[in-house]
């Protein structure tokens, strides 16, 4: 049986447009910001829109470093960049080093343990690319301790130079919030380390980072988030240009009168005659059940000839429930589409709709929309 047609919107009920043009137009607009060369981070499937597309378009455009997190993402990216330095932010798992080497990798090594196994491998007469060295300055998950690290540069450890790092770099923990006092400290703390090890180039800036006040950019900036259309700079006008727009199909329209409920478990009733359609899409396609809107609380929208279409009841494993009371006349057909993202439903207010965060929605996109892609 031959799969589905991954264009065909008819096949699948919803539909994902994905506009490499405008990933590639913000990666440019990042890089110019810093004033250096701005790597793409593209873990998460390149955070939902396909690593492939995602590093062709951008290894095309000019882009030479990528992050991903896993061994297996670095593999799939590897295959569309040939030329390109792949480094693995998830660091160093024991027993994986060949791996590293087969497709020429290079591990974020947070830990002294990973140094030292990374160095032994190296001494074996592997051929390796140079790795990272992830020193932690706040986020207390992975990387060595500042101190520690502080001590290695200082001393001039054997064990940097046997492990043959390539890139020196920290992960802020507040950069999207401009006013925390913890970026200061972190960009205190980093460039202490950086002076210390001079000959190594450095990598601080991520997405929000960019936009941070006194921040250095180093040899290397980390964009991520931004870069697929997310706003590095919450509570001011998004920079980015919108990377992905999600539409689904209206399946069935039907009018309810007054204290009808609605969804599963009838969380949801009916103040008055409504209309409300059914649209292809759920839970199942990556948008949070935590969209639902019932008669406490609020939730997500949909978009229908420019109108905000609330949802209604629960949000179903393939179906959402939407009131298209309000929508203009005729819009809201049988075959007629609604926008999920796209518009005034940007990542944000969708994030904010379905109590979560963009990053979610994006890195949840499902696979069985009928995915579209400008600029391929």
């Amino acid at each position: 049986m031959m799969p589905a047609d991954p264009l065909d919107p008819v096949a699948h009920g919803a539909t994902l447009t994905i506009d490499l043009d405008a990933l590639v137009a913000n990666w440019r607009l990042l890089g110019e910001r810093a004033g250096t060369e701005a790597s793409a981070v593209v873990k998460a499937d390149a955070y939902g829109i396909g690593i492939e597309p995602a590093v062709t378009a951008l290894a095309r455009a000019g882009c030479r470093t990528f992050f991903v997190a896993h061994v297996s993402e670095g593999i799939r990216a590897r295959k569309v960049a040939p030329e390109a330095t792949i480094y693995v932010l998830n660091g160093l798992l024991p027993g994986s080093c060949d791996r590293y080497a087969e497709h020429a990798l290079s591990p974020v090594l947070g830990s002294h343990e990973e140094l030292l196994e990374w160095a032994s491998f190296r001494q074996t007469g592997a051929k390796v690319r140079p790795a990272a060295l992830h020193v932690d300055t706040a986020m207390n998950r992975l990387g060595l301790w500042a101190g520690e690290g502080l001590n290695l540069a200082r001393e001039r450890s054997g064990v940097i130079a046997a492990a043959d790092i390539g890139l020196l770099m920290s992960h802020f923990a507040s950069s999207e919030d401009e006013t925390d006092p913890a970026n200061a400290r972190q960009i205190a703390a980093f460039a202490e380390i950086a002076a210390a090890l001079p000959e190594i180039p450095a990598s601080l800036k991520n997405s929000s980072g960019h936009f941070l006040k006194d921040c250095p950019s180093y040899q290397l900036t980390r964009p991520g988030y931004a870069l697929y259309g997310g706003n590095p700079t919450p509570g001011k006008p998004n920079p980015m240009r919108p990377v992905v727009g999600l539409e689904a199909t209206i399946i069935q329209v039907r009018e309810v009168e007054a204290g009808t409920h609605v969804g599963y478990n009838g969380r949801w009733t009916a103040k008055g005659k409504r209309r409300l359609a059914t649209i292809c899409l759920g839970y199942a396609d990556g948008y949070p059940r935590n969209g639902s809107w019932t008669d406490t609380t609020t939730g997500g929208a949909a978009l229908l000839d420019g109108a905000l279409c609330p949802f209604v009841g629960t949000v179903s494993m393939d179906l959402i429930i939407i009131d298209v009371t309000e929508a203009p006349a005729g819009a809201a057909q049988r075959g007629a589409h609604v926008t999920l993202i796209g518009g005034q439903l940007d990542l944000e207010a969708v994030g904010a709709g379905a109590k979560t965060i963009g990053y979610e929605i994006l890195t949840n996109l499902g696979r069985r929309y009928a995915r579209r892609y400008l600029g391929l």
